[in-house]
């Protein structure tokens, strides 16, 4: 009982206001932002928002969006508030106008060192604020260093050019690009060259011994000989060894006749590869390899060599070359092949530049560049954690705004999500939302209950995109697919908006009140249109019938029997009496109307506004029902938000959303036309005198004064009494 009496005394209380017909959470200081985990999510305007389709900032939401999937979610913003609760001393801060954070507000002793270090180094080291220009300032300063901090050794970061050419070339091997497109070596591999390039230097200093090079520099000539004729001349002392040991392989080891008449049948040449697969020389048991004469003519030139580069320098002048010579040749480079197999991997570099970058000085000059790239990276590091501070003391409470409550957006602010202004039909409508998919954005968006337009908005040089606008004040009689207009963006551009898709909804109640007036003129308008059509229509037959009589008049008269006159038609009297009754019935219908009507007396405009109630009524409230439940939930819904509660468009508010033309205030009219049109005073006295005529008319018949000249049946006394009203006099 005691923790529960201590967590509801330490529980923060918040306010809640209400704007649009929705309650919505105050955030009236820096308290309330800090303490904001300790309120409800399903008092929170919003779940979710997208990194994109806003007014934010994008690089500061997409700071916010710690996952990377494009949506913030409370966690997201919750942990953006713990930092600003560790690095602010306060978050007043938040709600105050400005971009700048104050030195003495930081509470971080890691940010505020950062800070200070910053503005030391611009030469301000007396100032109390950090702004967005400082850093700005301060990063182009950065951008202009050799070093990136990037991880990467750039040559042009060395200060000696000799160092720099140096590390080009070894940049074109193994560098890759850094931000700013040069090439550059990171540590790894700058290591992994230095290691590797000393062992090959190593490697290379033992090539130079003589137990492993007898012939010193010439040693590899003879290497290079002996290796040329290896494979023939070990092929040769075994096809003696083979004819030593059994006389019977003495001919098959050597080729028959018809081998060389097959050869010869061509073109013979000593580079062929026909020949090249013959053996050396003809092998005989414990023969010797002559080195000149009888040899195959395609290795003349080889064994010339290797009888010069290695017979001669190691075993001394031969004219033929025994197995035993041969054996001891082999011993004398063996070393020399062990220690070329043992070659180290390298970068394909001069040994002398290999020698130059492996060298302690260069190590010494490297390393000190990799460290100051190490201090700038660090700087960059801090500049980030202060960009992070700077953004969020600047959006955060934007952010806010627009997704714990939308005081933005009811408070006449524009709302984040608000991309701009279209002017179309007189009105100028600020609900205009960015559309991404068209037709699923409409198909939900339909739900809120607000009358939407959607349109294509086009600037010169080929950039197009959508929105959706929201109608909230005025009639919907000259809003149609096709319509042109103009759209503003918040950032002061226009585009060129037609409209595309329109999803209908009821605007207001005035328009409502006038609907089932506008559906009759319409009616009548279709119906006149309909029959003046079909009248049109039955003429022209008329006249194509006419023509064609007339047309053939000669020969309809030639031979044809005079055509039988048509009976005169009488009058039928039980349709008479029938059109009597009807009249009679209108007669005494607009008579009861009439009598109730001016019975009212004093009250007759009571009558007349209970006869429109009675008309608009229906229309009216069915309009002010689906007023009621405007909502703009569904149409952020459809762009990625997660709106947590019935964001209301109340009638009030709807009204400040869509702005109609109105003249200026103190505006005085003139009603001086030069074009207006001419009109006529007769039709109007003419109408006046009808209307007169009328009442006269239906005055008299009601009091009864023309009864003696109207048939029994018309006379008010007659229709009085079908109604059970008795006459008056």
């Amino acid at each position: 009982m005691a923790k529960r009496r201590e967590d509801r005394q330490s529980a923060h209380h918040f306010r809640f206001f209400r704007s649009g017909g929705v309650d919505q959470v105050l955030l009236r200081n820096g308290e309330d932002i800090a303490r904001l985990g300790e309120l409800d999510l399903k008092l929170w305007m919003a779940l979710a928002m997208p990194v994109n389709g806003t007014s934010i900032d994008p690089a500061t939401l997409a700071l916010l969006d710690s996952d990377g999937d494009g949506r913030i979610r409370p966690e997201e913003l919750l942990g953006a508030v713990r930092l600003c609760r560790s690095a602010f001393r306060s978050l007043d801060c938040l709600l105050e106008a400005g971009d700048s954070i104050a030195l003495a507000n930081l509470g971080d002793a890691n940010a505020l060192e950062a800070a200070r270090a910053l503005l030391a180094g611009l030469g301000r080291k007396d100032a109390a604020a950090l702004s967005p220009a400082d850093l700005a300032e301060r990063r182009k300063a950065l951008a202009e260093a050799p070093a990136a901090g990037e991880g990467l050794l750039a040559p042009e970061a060395a200060r000696d050019q000799a160092l720099a050419a140096d590390l080009a070339e070894l940049a074109k091997l193994v560098g890759r690009p850094d931000s700013r497109g040069r090439a550059g070596i990171d540590r790894g591999t700058w290591d992994g060259f230095v290691a590797a390039a000393r062992d090959f230097l190593a490697w290379r200093a033992r090539g130079s011994e003589r137990a492993v090079a007898p012939l010193g520099a010439a040693t590899g000539a003879a290497w290079s000989a002996t290796a040329a004729v290896r494979d023939k001349i070990e092929d040769f002392f075994t096809r003696c060894r083979l004819a030593a040991f059994d006389p019977k392989a003495a001919a098959a080891v050597n080729l028959d006749a018809e081998t060389y008449r097959a050869l010869a049948a061509g073109i013979l040449s000593h580079e062929s590869a026909e020949l090249a697969k013959l053996p050396l020389a003809e092998a005989a048991p414990g023969r010797a390899l002559p080195l000149e004469g009888a040899l195959n003519p395609a290795y003349a030139v080889a064994l010339r060599a290797f009888l010069e580069s290695a017979v001669k320098p190691l075993i001394g002048p031969r004219a033929e070359l025994s197995e035993a010579d041969w054996s001891t040749l082999k011993d004398g480079l063996a070393t020399f092949g062990a220690w070329l197999a043992a070659r180290p991997a390298a970068p394909d570099l001069p040994p002398e530049l290999l020698e130059r970058l492996s060298s302690d000085a260069t190590l010494a000059s490297v390393s000190a560049l990799f460290d100051e790239d190490a201090c700038v990276a660090e700087e960059r590091l801090q500049l980030a954690a202060l960009e992070g501070l700077l953004r969020y003391r600047r959006d955060l409470a934007p952010i806010l705004e627009n997704y714990v409550n939308f005081a933005a957006f009811y408070g006449g602010r524009g709302g984040a999500f608000q991309s701009g202004t279209l002017y179309l039909d007189a009105r100028a409508c600020s609900l205009c939302v960015d559309v991404l998919d068209e037709g699923r954005h409409a198909s939900l968006a339909a739900l809120s209950g607000a009358f939407l337009a959607y349109c294509e908005l086009t600037r010169p040089g080929g950039a197009r995109r959508k929105i959706v606008a929201a109608f909230t004040n005025g009639d919907s009689d000259n809003l149609i697919v096709g319509r042109n207009g103009i759209f503003v963006d918040k950032e002061g551009k226009d585009w060129d908006a037609t409209i595309t898709r329109l999803v209908q909804n009821p605007i207001s109640v005035r328009e409502a009140f006038w609907l089932p007036y506008k559906k009759l003129v319409r009616m009548v308008e279709e119906q006149v249109a309909k029959r003046a059509k079909a009248a049109d229509e039955k003429s022209d037959q008329r006249l194509s019938s006419t023509a064609e009589k007339v047309a053939n008049a000669d020969k309809a008269g030639e031979g044809a029997p005079a055509a039988s006159a048509a009976p005169a038609r009488k009058f039928d009297l039980g349709a008479i009496a029938l059109v009597g009754t009807a009249l009679g019935g209108i007669s005494a219908l607009l008579a009861g109307f009439l009598d109730a009507l001016f019975g009212l007396g004093f009250f007759l405009p009571l009558g007349v506004a209970g006869i429109l109630l009675l008309i608009s009524g229906p229309s009216m409230i069915l309009a002010s029902l689906k007023l009621r439940k405007r909502n703009l939930g569904p149409i952020l819904d459809a762009n990625g938000w997660a709106i947590n509660t019935r964001a209301r468009i109340n009638l009030p508010f709807g009204s400040t959303l869509t702005s109609c033309a109105s003249l200026p205030p103190g505006t005085l009219p003139s009603m001086a036309d030069p074009f207006a049109e001419k009109k006529s005073p007769w039709p109007r006295v003419a109408l006046i005198l009808v209307l007169a005529l009328i009442a006269a008319a239906a005055l008299a018949w009601r009091f009864g004064w023309v009864d003696a000249a109207l048939p029994e049946a018309w006379r008010w006394s007659a229709v009085a009494a079908s109604f059970g009203t008795p006459a008056k006099p």
